[in-house]
C-alpha cells in the first residue's frame, strides 16, 4: 500500500470484536440508502462464519421475488473463496486489489469485517476512509474500545480493537492516505480519538427487517412491508437518516430526499 488512493471510492468499514452490536444491520441501511441516492455502491462481507450482510441480501433477493417489488441493492461481492483457504496473506491481497478494482467505477464500498481479529480484518480498516463501530450504551460493550476507571468511570486506556485503529491510522498516514473518519454508534463520552453519532435504537422493527431483506429507507405500505405500516416503521426511518446524515459523507444530503412515508402509518 503505497501513494494517494484516487479519492472517487470512499470504503466504509463496520467493525468491532464484539458479535450482537448491529454491525450487518448498519451495513445494509448504509448500502441501501446511498444506492437510492443514486450511488454506484458494492459490498462486501468479510464475515465468512456468520455472513450476515450476506444472507440480509439475500433475503432481500428472495423477498422482491416473493412480493414482485423491485428492491434495489448494491453490487455484492465475495471473497470467500480466497478466505476459506486460510491463507491471511492472500487474503489481504485479494481485498486490497478488490479496492483497487472499484476505484474508478464506483463510488462506495461498504464492508462489514467478522468479530475477530485477523489480518483480513485489520486490511480493511488500513483501506477504510470511514470505520464505524457500533456499540450498545453499557460499560459492557465500550470496553471494546478502552477501559474505564471504575469510580470516576473516565477511559483509563485503548483496548485491543481501538489499537487495531489506532495502527491502521499510522499506516494510511505513512502511505499518504487521507485520515480515517472514525465514527462511534455509542454515547458514553471518551478520550480516544473517534467521535460518536446516536446508534440505531433496539427497536423490535429492525429485527422484524432482516428475514425480509428490508431496512427503513424501503417504501412504507403494505404490499413492500407485507404488513401495516406502523409509527414504529417512520421513526426506525428518522432514526436512521439522522445517522446517515450525521455520518457527513460527500453528497449524502440527498439521503433524507427518499420515499415519505406512508400517511397509512398508524
Amino acid at each position: 500500500m503505497a501513494g494517494t488512493r484516487a479519492q472517487r471510492l470512499r470504503v466504509i468499514v463496520l467493525g468491532n470484536e464484539k458479535g450482537g452490536s448491529g454491525k450487518s444491520t448498519v451495513a445494509m441501511h448504509i448500502a441501501i440508502a446511498l444506492v437510492k441516492a443514486n450511488k454506484c455502491v458494492a459490498s462486501l462481507d468479510l464475515d465468512t462464519r456468520q455472513r450476515s450482510f450476506t444472507h440480509y441480501l439475500e433475503n432481500r433477493r428472495a423477498w422482491a421475488q416473493r412480493r414482485d417489488r423491485e428492491l434495489e441493492a448494491p453490487e455484492h461481492l465475495s471473497l470467500d473463496e480466497v478466505i476459506n483457504r486460510g491463507d491471511e496473506a492472500a487474503a489481504a491481497r485479494a481485498l486490497a486489489d478488490t479496492v483497487a478494482g472499484l476505484e474508478q467505477s464506483h463510488d462506495f464500498l461498504i464492508i462489514d469485517t467478522p468479530g475477530h481479529d485477523n489480518a483480513l480484518m485489520r486490511q480493511a480498516h488500513v483501506l477504510a476512509d470511514t470505520v464505524i463501530t457500533p456499540l450498545n450504551d453499557s460499560f459492557v460493550d465500550f470496553d471494546v474500545l478502552g477501559t474505564v476507571d471504575p469510580e470516576t468511570f473516565a477511559v483509563t486506556g485503548a483496548s485491543h480493537y481501538a489499537a487495531i485503529v489506532a495502527e491502521a491510522l499510522q499506516k494510511r498516514r505513512l502511505a499518504g492516505y487521507p485520515v480515517t473518519d472514525w465514527i462511534v454508534l455509542q454515547e458514553l463520552s471518551q478520550t480516544l480519538k473517534f467521535r460518536f453519532i446516536d446508534g440505531l435504537a433496539e427497536r423490535v422493527i429492525f429485527r422484524e427487517f432482516y428475514p425480509r431483506g428490508l431496512t427503513a429507507f424501503d417504501d412504507l405500505d403494505e404490499t413492500t412491508l407485507g404488513t401495516r405500516p406502523t409509527l414504529s416503521h417512520v421513526t426506525a426511518r428518522q432514526e436512521v437518516e439522522n445517522l446517515i446524515n450525521a455520518m457527513q459523507l460527500e453528497d449524502a444530503a440527498v439521503i433524507g430526499q427518499t420515499a415519505e412515508p406512508s400517511r397509512d402509518a398508524a
